[in-house]
């Protein structure tokens, strides 16, 4: 029977997966859309005069080197006065273009100031974009000129007014005494007779302007030409071609805010004006606007405004501040014009020139009104000043020649000549009545030049005086710091020059000092000498002395260095060049220019002591700094000893040689050589040993082996004597000492055999002590040996010790006995040696005499060697 299957009902899915295709294409297609439409850019308009210099898909947009827009399209404008030149800008500018936001074209651009735009000759012209703030706008009116302040820079922008541009150009650079800190960037018509000049200022120069600098031009060159003389001078090169602008600031005015407004003048003089005050007149006086202010012919300043008061008129004055010690508290001031009468007309020019306003200073101090007289005043009733001058030499100034003080004439010389003496050139001189509280009882005078060129790479300055200038010659009065006043009679100082005057007078303010040297130290007059490389005096004079046969050199140093020389001060000579090698490097040290070529001293300051001879000079800075004492040594002509050899004690350096020369009869050393200062006391004893120590090669080995890489050097050992010396005799060989801690005695032999200097002393085969030196007995029969043990071993040696000679091998042949050969070991052999024994224990009784004597024995007794005495813990403490 066949059996049915029951259907399956399947539910039918409500949403198909392959659904999801179609909207994933359809949000992908949105998104691109959205993100097109989003970065197609803005679009905006510049309308510019002409459309020189750009096309359309090629000019670009520009802001900081980064391009963000480029030109799609260019129109004619409706009125036919320029272009429209549509911009299609990146969508990230968007936030920036707004009703603040500028822009122009940048092309090349050359002048006499410099070059701009030099990158477009590569990339073509571009547009330029400075972002601003406001609404957002499309429709823009392009700059003729570039911003003052672009983007990334930074600095102060003043605004200068003037009457007239002259040669300011924008480019035109702005200086601050001589260095250029800016430039002029813009002007332009403020008014109808004012000119409006913008200048800017580099960030970190923006702290110089204050909010009372003064600014005048100094374009071009300056010439001023009068009866007096020619006056020629500029600021740089660049302010000759291409004008320019200087300033002066106050440092302790406030700083100056942007766009501040300041007054351009026509030269400095008037820019930093002088000191300031009012004078009051009736009115009557015919006193014109920038009315001369003269003292004695010369304009010293001027009425720089004029204001009508209640009772008259008053007038604005400046003296300029060379003048401005003039003006006193009993000053007059007065209105002189031409002065005609039957006698002739004096002052004629005054009659197309106008009057002017002359002045006579007075005493106390200045005040800040005065009033103008229609009339000269009476005269002081002050006699003259009757003054003696005295120089070295006659400048060029004769009878007749004007005494000045910044240029005004204060008195004249009525004589020169020699004085009885016939050393110096006097001169007679009187002051007159009005200046006699100017001359001090230290004032002097310099002598003045007819024509004075002045020639830098900052310009050209030509000074030329007047006629009598150059006949008769003219001193100028510089006033001197004492309060006391010149009296009649006095005698002051003429120099030709200000550097004749300072270098007297800073001579009159050095230290002199003398040194003494072995040599000349290669040092002349005129020689620097420095602390810590900087010079602070001079070497004067450098002589021999014959009688002490060393070199005398005279100094002078500075007086502000006076504290520098006192009980720790020492001298030492310069080295060109000084060079310090070792295994951690090279170290060169190279003297200052003029020290190297001239000589120089150096002064330093040793540490806690007291300098032993402050008048010593030192051959180098490591001699001077540990305080080493000068001695002298002579060896005969065969010993072989080079400079910088080293002088030891017990193989510590204590000193050096400096130098070494053969005398005239060619028989002896001449060696000058140093001890350190630190050991110097302990080896300069009259009776102090020096000797040559050199290698000596032998069978029984090399001794001194350093000096055959080193060379010989010299030892010494101290005296015992009271008196001091610095002048020794050397030995060749090294002389028997005695060693302290250590117990000394002397052998005697008939004969010397191989003993030697150095043979050790043997106990039981143990070295216990040597032979330190030998020499023949008084009567000629052996010869003493000088010896010691050491003090750890002292307690071996009393009166019953015995000593023998172990050197070499010792053959004893018999008839029936034999050859019997006896040796010592090898060193023994070879170096010699000496053996002992004692026989008892060593107590005070038998303890060693001072220069006790053994005899050494040619053999030893076998006896000897079965000695064995008992040393107890006292003996050894004896």
């Amino acid at each position: 029977m066949t059996q049915v299957q029951t259907p399956k009902i399947v539910k039918k899915k409500l949403f198909s997966p392959i659904w999801l295709l179609p909207i994933i294409a359809l949000a992908l297609g949105a998104w691109l859309g959205v993100k097109s439409i989003r970065e197609s850019g803005v679009e905006v308009t510049i309308h510019f005069p002409s459309a020189t210099g750009m096309d359309i898909g090629k000019t670009l947009v520009k802001y900081q080197g980064l391009t963000v827009g480029k030109v799609v399209d260019m129109s004619i404008d409706d009125d036919l006065q320029g272009v429209n030149v549509d911009v299609l800008m990146d969508y990230r500018a968007a936030p920036f273009v707004n009703e603040g936001t500028k822009f122009w074209l940048v092309k090349p651009k050359a002048s006499i100031t410099g070059v701009e735009g030099l990158d477009t000759l590569f990339s073509g012209n571009y547009i330029s974009i400075l972002p601003g703030e406001g609404d957002s706008r499309s429709f823009f009116e392009a700059e003729t000129t570039a911003p003052v302040i672009t983007p990334g820079v930074e600095g102060l922008i003043v605004h200068i007014t003037t009457k007239k541009l002259g040669s300011l150009d924008v480019g035109s650079p702005v200086f601050y005494r001589q260095i250029p800190v800016g430039q002029v960037v813009g002007y332009h018509l403020e008014s109808a007779d004012e000119i409006l000049v913008t200048a800017f200022i580099q960030h970190q120069y923006a702290q110089l302007v204050k909010v009372d600098s003064q600014f005048w031009n100094v374009s071009g060159i300056s010439v001023d030409a009068s009866l007096s003389g020619v006056k020629v001078s500029s600021e740089s090169l660049a302010s000759i071609l291409a004008g320019g602008i200087s300033f002066s600031s106050n440092d302790t005015a406030k700083s100056a805010e942007n766009k501040h407004e300041f007054t351009l003048y026509d030269n400095q003089e008037d820019a930093l004006g002088g000191v300031q005050f009012t004078l009051k007149a009736s009115g009557e006086e015919s006193v014109a606007q920038n009315a001369p202010i003269v003292y004695r012919g010369i304009k010293i300043g001027q009425i720089t405004q004029k204001d009508l008061s209640d009772d008259g008129i008053t007038l604005t004055a400046k003296i300029d501040n060379t003048y401005q010690e003039l003006l006193t508290e009993t000053a007059d001031f007065w209105l002189e014009g031409a002065d005609i009468s039957l006698s002739g007309i004096k002052h004629p020019e005054r009659l197309i020139t106008g009057s002017v306003i002359n002045f006579v200073p007075g005493t106390g101090p200045a005040k800040q009104e005065y009033n103008l007289l229609t009339q000269s005043p009476e005269p002081n009733n002050v006699s003259k000043l009757a003054l003696t001058l005295y120089s070295e030499s006659n400048p060029g100034v004769g009878a007749g020649a004007e005494i000045r003080y910044k240029q005004i004439k204060i008195g004249q010389v009525l004589s020169s000549q020699l004085n009885n003496a016939l050393t110096q050139v006097e001169y007679q001189i009187e002051i007159d009545p009005d200046f006699t509280d100017l001359v001090s009882a230290n004032s002097h005078f310099i002598a003045e030049s007819a024509l004075a060129i002045d020639a830098s790479l900052e310009g050209i300055q030509v000074k030329t005086r007047d006629l009598n200038t150059l006949a008769n010659g003219a001193l100028n009065l510089v006033r001197g710091s004492s309060k006391a006043l010149a009296t009649n009679k006095s005698s002051l100082r003429v120099f030709a020059s200000n550097d004749e005057a300072k270098d007297f007078y800073a001579s009159q303010n050095l230290i002199k000092k003398r040194l003494l040297s072995q040599d000349a130290a290669d040092l002349s007059a005129g020689s620097p000498i420095y602390y810590k490389k900087m010079q602070i005096g001079q070497v004067t004079g450098v002589q021999w002395q014959a009688s002490d046969n060393d070199f005398v050199i005279d100094m002078t140093i500075e007086r502000a260095f006076e504290s520098l020389l006192n009980s720790q001060t020492v001298f030492w000579r310069n080295n060109a060049v000084s060079i310090n090698a070792s295994l951690s490097g090279v170290e060169v040290d190279v003297a200052p220019l003029k020290g190297a070529l001239k000589g120089g001293i150096s002064l330093g300051l040793i540490e806690g002591e007291r300098v032993a001879d402050g008048r010593y000079l030192y051959d180098s800075r490591f001699l001077a700094l540990s305080q080493a004492q000068a001695i002298s040594l002579t060896f005969p002509a065969s010993v072989k000893l080079a400079a910088k050899a080293p002088i030891r004690y017990l193989g510590h350096k204590v000193g050096e040689v400096d130098q070494v020369t053969l005398s005239q009869d060619l028989k002896q050393l001449n060696v000058t050589a140093y001890l350190y200062g630190q050991y110097a006391a302990n080896f300069n004893q009259k009776d102090a040993s020096y000797s040559i120590i050199d290698a000596d090669i032998s069978l029984a080995g090399i001794k001194a082996p350093e000096t055959l890489i080193t060379g010989p050097y010299i030892e010494v050992f101290p005296g015992q004597s009271a008196v001091k010396s610095s002048s020794f005799t050397g030995q060749i060989e090294k002389p028997f000492y005695n060693i302290d801690d250590a117990l000394t005695f002397s052998l005697s032999k008939a004969n010397l055999g191989s003993v030697k200097a150095g043979t050790a002393i043997f106990f039981r085969g143990v070295k216990i002590g040597q032979v330190d030196g030998y020499q023949l007995s008084e009567q000629g029969t052996g010869v003493i040996m000088h010896a010691h043990v050491k003090n750890e071993y002292r307690h071996l040696v009393n009166q019953s010790s015995v000593f023998w000679d172990l050197s070499g091998v010792k053959v004893d042949v018999g008839l029936f006995s034999g050859a019997q050969i006896e040796t010592g070991s090898l060193e023994t052999i070879l170096a010699g040696g000496i053996g002992m024994a004692t026989k008892e224990t060593t107590t005070a009784a038998n303890a060693l005499a001072k220069q006790q004597t053994f005899k050494l024995n040619a053999k030893v007794d076998p006896n000897w060697l079965n000695w064995s005495p008992v040393q107890t813990s006292l003996t050894k403490s004896n």
